[in-house]
């Protein structure tokens, strides 16, 4: 047991020997243990600590705070997205190889900080759980969000250990870009009723997530058919791997959240055909816990939405 406990540290020990110079001595860069207690911690504290703290507790006011957080990570995200594109994928990289750099061109190093940057950004979306726990959305700190945001810190740690440009950050550049839409959706929203009438796309921000996975996966998965690309296969693998579990999870979700409406949608109409609308028959869309959903949109008359309710009422006029 000694022995083979030696060889494990050596693995180990090796594998970190073998990462990028250029960042052995940058802050969270020695060990992925930081990282990995960092996560941990994210998920005890959203999960159980938090919700535990505000379980008898009125939900606090932070609009202000979220209109602020959101807008500066659309900027974040952007100049994340501006970055790679004009150090690599503006037209510097080739999108089918791209093998890392890890010499001191200016460039190459550039590519570095970026990485790093975006690894860092990674931790301010903690922020997002926080919010929810905040003003008491506990059914929006769902599996999908937490194993998101704890995942992903850890997973962006050991490309920029290892792989700090080249090939893996094609990952960060579209994942930057959908971010820049989907924080301006959330800055928004958080900014009140008066703008839920601009937000009709909420439910097209779940498909850019997916078809993000979809090109994602298809860029790393791409390889298997370039054996002369000089780019490290187990990263490839890495990527994809994330890029298919994500996909899973966000298309649980999609069906989740808007299959089940579409089928309550559906019933309401056959009840509204016979211009019968019974008092239990309200729609997640007026319902105070709709995950991810706008109920206090002025559209709804006792949980029932108004456009409903006006053809049910049609329908009774003309019999």
């Amino acid at each position: 047991m000694d022995h083979l406990w030696l060889e494990i540290v050596d693995f180990y020990n090796t594998t970190l020997d073998n990462g990028d110079p250029r960042v052995n001595e940058w802050p969270m860069m020695q060990s992925p243990w930081p990282t990995i207690s960092i996560c941990l911690l994210y998920v005890y504290v959203v999960k159980v600590l938090a919700p535990a703290y505000m379980k008898d507790r009125e939900p606090m006011n932070i609009r202000t705070f979220m209109v602020v957080y959101n807008f500066l990570m659309v900027i974040v995200s952007f100049v994340t997205f501006y970055m790679l594109g004009r150090y690599g994928w503006f037209g510097k990289y080739n999108w089918r190889c791209q093998p890392v750099d890890y010499s001191d061109n200016e460039d190459a190093v550039m590519m570095v900080h970026i990485a790093w940057w975006y690894y860092l950004s990674k931790y301010l979306e903690f922020i997002d759980t926080f919010f929810f726990v905040l003003r008491r959305k506990f059914s929006h700190v769902s599996t999908l969000h937490v194993i998101h945001h704890g995942v992903m810190p850890m997973s962006v740690w050991w490309g920029v250990k290892f792989t700090p440009g080249g090939h893996s950050t094609f990952f960060a550049f579209i994942n930057s870009f959908v971010h820049i839409l989907m924080y301006i959706y959330y800055g928004l929203a958080a900014m009140g009723p008066s703008m839920y009438k601009y937000l009709w796309w909420k439910k097209y921000m779940t498909t850019v997530q997916m078809v993000q996975f979809i090109i994602i996966f298809i860029h790393s998965f791409q390889l298997l058919f370039n054996s002369q690309c000089n780019y490290p296969r187990g990263f490839m693998w890495w990527i994809g791997f994330h890029a298919v579990m994500f996909w899973f999870l966000f298309m649980d979700f999609y069906k989740s959240a808007y299959h089940k409406k579409r089928t309550t949608s559906k019933r309401l109409s056959e009840s509204i055909a016979n211009g019968v609308m019974h008092a239990n028959e309200k729609t997640k869309e007026c319902d105070g816990s709709v995950q991810n959903g706008f109920y206090q949109n002025g559209i709804c008359v006792n949980g029932i939405p108004k456009k409903l309710v006006s053809r049910c009422n049609s329908n009774k006029k003309e019999d």
